[in-house]
């Protein structure tokens, strides 16, 4: 499990870990219900996606609540096919992924939901971000703001503190542009 050490008041080191992973922001992460609470009070009515650690306690808030529509997906791919399902249906979604599951569905994003014009909002977790994490996500740790750039999807990577002011950002281009739109989730902004 990597930890950063920064100095707390007094002088002694304090270690920060969220979900196993070393805090990429500042500030405390916002809390699994409150991001809930955030995307529901913009509309968003409709989740599915492939589990990360990094987000592990919005999917178990997620998976708490009946009056809440999430599918667990087991490849990105699918879950943006069915994200773009509930759009037509009537329903506002959002995709939750890992960056490594980017690389899966980029054909799905260009040629479904860019292609169509089916907005759905990508909570993408930042894994390999700044080069700390296992091996095999710093590659796409290095290049996910790049491909998502590569592609014509527009991104944040807030901090706690922005996250629900970002959200709304996103919100707003989704409408304004009926395309999707991206945050990047660094370790620690929420659990």
């Amino acid at each position: 499990m990597a930890t950063t050490s920064a100095a707390a008041p007094g002088g002694h080191a304090e270690h920060v870990v969220h979900g196993g992973h070393a805090s990429a922001v500042s500030g405390e992460p916002v809390a699994p219900e409150r991001f809930l609470e955030g995307l529901k009070a913009l509309g968003y009515d409709f989740f599915t996606g492939v589990p990360c650690s990094l987000v592990s306690g919005l999917i178990a808030t997620l998976e708490a609540e009946p009056e809440t529509v999430y599918y667990a997906e087991t490849r990105e791919d699918a879950a943006v096919g069915l994200a773009c399902g509930a759009m037509m249906a009537g329903r506002k979604p959002v995709v939750i992924m890992q960056n490594s599951g980017l690389g899966v569905c980029i054909n799905a994003l260009t040629s479904l939901t860019l292609l169509y014009k089916t907005p759905a909002l990508l909570l993408i977790t930042w894994r390999g971000y700044e080069g700390n994490d296992a091996p095999e996500h710093i590659i796409m740790g290095d290049v996910c703001g790049t491909l998502l750039e590569t592609i014509g999807v527009p991104y944040r990577a807030p901090e706690p503190a922005t996250l629900l002011d970002d959200l709304a950002w996103a919100t707003t281009y989704q409408r304004e542009q009926r395309l999707p739109a991206a945050l990047l989730l660094r370790p620690g902004v929420t659990r």
